[in-house]
Formats: C-alpha cells, structure tokens, sequence
C-alpha cells in the first residue's frame, strides 16, 4: 500500500500502477464531484434556500477560505506524505459533495461547502505539485493538456446522465449529489491503496518559499484568481437568474463546454509547447478582455441568449490555456520548490476571491453589467503582466526585466 518507488524506477511497473495513470485517474475523479456541484448549485440555492446575488457572493467567498489558507499544506507535508494528502482531500472533496443536498439551508449550505471547498483545494495544490515534479519538462505541456480532456470526458459522462435523465426520471438533487460525490470518493480510496508511493527526484522543501525572481509568476497568479473568481461565481448565475436556464438547461450548456475541451485541450498543450508561454498567455487574456466586455454588452445593450451561452463556451476555452502558467513556472523554478510553491500560489490566487465575491454580490444588485466590465479590466492587467514573459524562460531569466536589470547590476 505505502510502498516508496524512485519516480526514475516507475517505467518497471505495470502500466495501471504507474505514476502517469495515478494522474490521469486523479484528474478524472476530481472534475466528476465538483462539476457535478457546479452544474446543480446555482438552480439548488436559488429554488431551495432562495438565494439572491448578495447570498451567491457570501457562499463563494466561504467557498474560497480555503484556496486562501493553502499554505497550511506545507505544515501538512511535515506529518503527511504530498501524495496520501491529495488522495484525502480528494476522498474529502466526494464525501462533502454528496451530503450537500442534504443541508438545504444558508448555514448548511456554507458549512457544507466549506468542507468540499477544503478538499478541492488542497488536492488541487497538491495535484499540480505532482504534476510537476513528475512530468518531464519537455513533455508536460501536452500532458498536461490531455490530464484536462480526461477530466472534461468523465464529467461530460455525468452531465450527460443529468440532461438525459434529470426530468425524464424526476431525480432530485440529493440523488444526483449522492453519485456525483460517490464516485469521487470511491476512485480516491482505491487511488490511495493501489499504487505505491512515488519518491521525486529532488526532495521538496518543507517550508514556505518566498523568492523574489518568482514575482511575475505571483502576480499573474493574484491577477488569475482576481478575474476567475468573477467568471465562476457570476457566469453561471446570470445564465439561471437573467435567462431562466433550469437545470438540464445548464448541464446541456456545460456538455458543450466539455466537448469543446475535450477537443481542444491536447491542441491547446501543443500549442504552448510549439509557441511558448508568452504567446499563448498574450492571446488567452487578450480573449478574455473581449469576453467580458460582450458580457457586459448583455446587460447594458440587451444582447441575448444565444451570444451568452456561446461567450460561455468561449471563456471556458480560453481559461484552458492558464496551463501555459503552470509550464512558465516549471521551467524558471528550482525543483524543490514545487510543492511549496504550489501552496504559496494557491494562497496568492485566492486573496482576491475571499473578499471579492461577496462585494461583487452587492455590485450585482446595483448593476451587473458593471462586474463584468470589472473583470475586463482585470484581464487588461493580466495581459500588460503575460508581455513580460520571456520567449524561453528558464532560471535566471525569469522575466524580460530580468536581463536588462543583470546587465545594469554590473
């Protein structure tokens, strides 16, 4: 069960007990719970516990505590091995999935939620440490882009069960929940007995990691939490709020969503690898800024359904390319950084996301066209910050400040 297997060893294996498979099951499991939240939240808090914008906002920024309190990971993997974490986080993150239902009220709702949101957190700070200390640089741009197809695959399997069955055979949220959340628990305890323990190549530190060279990265990070966290919480809920989407509805519209990435997702990874990360972040936010002013456009101008749902689509393809971000760091970083550093992101992607939500949640009532054209802006910072990436970033050239400043140093 607990094993320890040199990554360098792993290839003697067979294939199903091989570190690449415990990924490609991790990633299929994770998306499963958690869209399958997704997909029912905003129709569940609105019909049952009878939410408005401002309670919306409230349960996202709870949901979003624990993105904050990421760095606990570190003092974690002091007690517990990187691996085990992210398989009880991921156990975690089903368990609460399929009890949420049962909490119909605003309080339950928020504990609940909290208790899920811990979860995907730390699996997810986890999961990218793994990714990167276990695909080789080379290869993890197109890895990583097939790690997301099979993700939107598995849920496109469970949103396709929803639309197809949601009203012909009367399921209620608690059934739905149940299995959604089920089926992530039971991928995590046989990922967690199944396969060894794999020992990286270089040992992580076990302490938290604050380096000045890595300020580029941070900020993109901060700026990506800042903008996704209006996307997430604000998206959805205008689709069922602004337009009477009902359940089925919705998925339909999140089916759509998973084909374009199970599509698009392995060209997006060879696209970083054939043009880089500058290139690909350039374009992504540059997309981004276009989007969110369409969206804005909604609702100041009266545009309809049709471009709504299709900006959806479009969001979701663009925010596939934040992968790029994953591989920028991979190659300037030092390798025992990883899982330290993973933390220290995930706490940094979310300052933003514990307030921001639950102030936008106010804007909206006011005029939600208006947090959209917020999240433009956002997006323009992110764009003017994805300039400075060099075309082939690598330890000590972080940034394009980075030789220009050594060359003024001497």
């Amino acid at each position: 069960m607990f094993r320890k297997i040199p990554i360098d060893d792993a290839h003697l294996l067979p294939w199903w007990r091989r570190p690449i498979t415990l990924l490609f099951l991790m990633a299929l499991a994770m998306p499963i719970a958690f869209n399958t939240w997704s997909a029912l939240l905003n129709n569940f808090v609105i019909e049952v516990a009878g939410f408005d914008g401002s309670d919306i906002g409230l349960l996202h920024t709870v949901r979003e505590i624990p993105g904050f309190l990421a760095i606990g990971v570190i003092f974690l993997l002091l007690f517990i091995r990187e691996q085990v974490l992210g398989m009880i986080s991921l156990l975690l993150l089903g368990v609460a999935t399929a009890l949420t239902a049962y909490f119909p009220s605003m309080g339950g709702i928020l504990m609940i939620t909290l208790l899920s949101s811990i979860g995907f957190h730390y699996y997810e700070t986890v999961n990218q440490s793994l990714q990167l200390q276990w695909l080789d640089k080379k290869r993890a741009p197109k890895m990583l882009g097939w790690l997301v197809a099979a993700g939107s695959g598995a849920t496109l399997v469970a949103y396709g069960l929803i639309v197809l069955s949601w009203k012909r055979f009367d399921l209620s949220y608690e059934v739905v929940y149940l299995a959604g959340g089920g089926i992530t628990a039971v991928i995590a305890v046989y990922c967690l007995f199944a396969f060894p323990q794999f020992e990286g190549r270089t040992p992580q530190s076990r302490k938290m990691v604050l380096k000045k060279r890595y300020w580029l990265y941070y900020a993109m990070q901060f700026m990506a939490g800042a903008r996704r966290q209006i996307f997430v919480v604000f998206a959805g809920f205008m689709m069922v709020e602004r337009f009477g989407f009902d359940v089925h509805e919705i998925t339909a519209l999140y089916l759509i969503n998973l084909v374009a990435n199970m599509i698009c997702a392995p060209l997006i990874g060879a696209a970083v690898a054939r043009f880089g990360e500058r290139r690909t972040l350039i374009f992504e936010y540059a997309g981004l800024v276009i989007v969110f002013l369409a969206y804005g456009g909604i609702y100041f101008f009266g545009w309809g359904i049709v471009l709504a749902a299709t900006l959806y689509v479009v969001d979701h393809l663009l925010f596939s390319l934040a992968l790029a971000l994953k591989t920028y760091f991979q190659k300037i970083a030092d390798p025992e950084d990883m899982a330290p550093t993973a933390a220290v992101a995930f706490t940094i992607n979310h300052i933003a996301a514990v307030f921001l939500p639950v102030l936008l949640g106010l804007l909206w009532l006011i005029s939600p066209g208006a947090v959209f054209v917020l999240a433009a802006s956002m997006a323009a910072i992110s764009l003017g910050l994805a300039f400075l990436i060099p075309r082939h970033p690598e330890k000590g050239n972080e940034t394009r400040l980075t030789r220009p400043l050594a060359v003024m140093a001497k």
